[in-house]
């Protein structure tokens, strides 16, 4: 049982103002952790964690730039002090803007690898210390099945940065063992967060290539999270989970 697994511990989750990362927290904060919400803008912060606070989560807003080493490490400090540490780190801060290869400018590629991969590499590296301490430190990275499974016109940046973080886990994971830390991540597929919630045709377009004929909530790829997350799955580390409703099984759409 999961439920209470969480009670006491320190949960770190970037990019969590909204979306999946949202999703995160919110899941977290429902198992009993103390969840800091981190997000570039502190009001968006704000708001997400008032809306934990009034669902009864123990939470707190920071921000926190996962592309500036400095306000990774301010961030980190910050929160370990006001939790007693650090257990778990959720690297799901990422970005993609639509490019095509054609019309991708140097400044595009380099935006999406810095937010995705580099802000990945820094929230690890400002946490760590803190993770060392814990009773068993846990790093869950966001990554997604575009990319490493799947492509899609207009994402080869961000499909490339989400593949980078893959091979980026398998060799972070020989480095963390010896400190007892697991580092894994989930790769999300369609989720339906308030921003595809606006997006009518491609809603439209993408159902009957998913066998479940719905979409993943945050909620759904908080509670696989969580599962890396948790005390059970300490003999995981270096490995995914692909949370897609089959998506990227048939050989054809439906």
């Amino acid at each position: 049982m999961l439920e209470k697994n969480f009670a006491n511990k320190s949960v770190i989750v970037t990019g969590s103002s909204k979306g999946i990362g949202k999703g995160i927290a919110k899941v977290f904060a429902e198992k009993g952790a103390k969840v800091a919400v981190v997000a570039r803008n502190l009001e968006e912060a704000e708001k997400c964690a008032e809306e934990i606070r009034m669902l009864g989560g123990k939470v707190l807003a920071v921000r926190g730039d996962v592309t500036d080493r400095t306000s990774m490490d301010k961030m980190a400090h910050y929160v370990a002090e006001e939790f007693d540490g650090i257990d778990v780190l959720c690297a799901n801060s990422g970005i993609g803007p639509m490019a095509t290869i054609e019309e991708m400018t140097a400044e595009e590629w380099d935006q999406v690898m810095n937010t995705n991969v580099r802000g990945a590499l820094f929230s690890i590296q400002a946490c760590l210390p803190f993770l060392k301490k814990a009773e068993y430190g846990r790093v869950v990275l966001t990554s997604s099945i575009t990319g490493p499974v799947t492509g899609f016109a207009g994402w080869s940046h961000y499909g490339a940065s989400k593949a980078a973080q893959l091979g980026f886990i398998r060799s972070a994971a020989l480095e963390l063992a010896s400190s007892g830390i697991t580092i894994n991540a989930i790769m999300p597929g369609n989720t339906m967060t308030e921003q595809l919630k606006t997006q009518t045709k491609y809603i439209e377009t993408m159902l009957p290539a998913i066998p479940l004929k719905r979409f993943g909530t945050p909620e759904e790829m908080g509670h696989a999270a969580a599962f890396l997350a948790s005390k059970e799955a300490g003999f995981i580390t270096g490995q995914t989970i692909i949370i897609d409703g089959g998506q990227s099984l048939p050989e054809s759409t439906f």
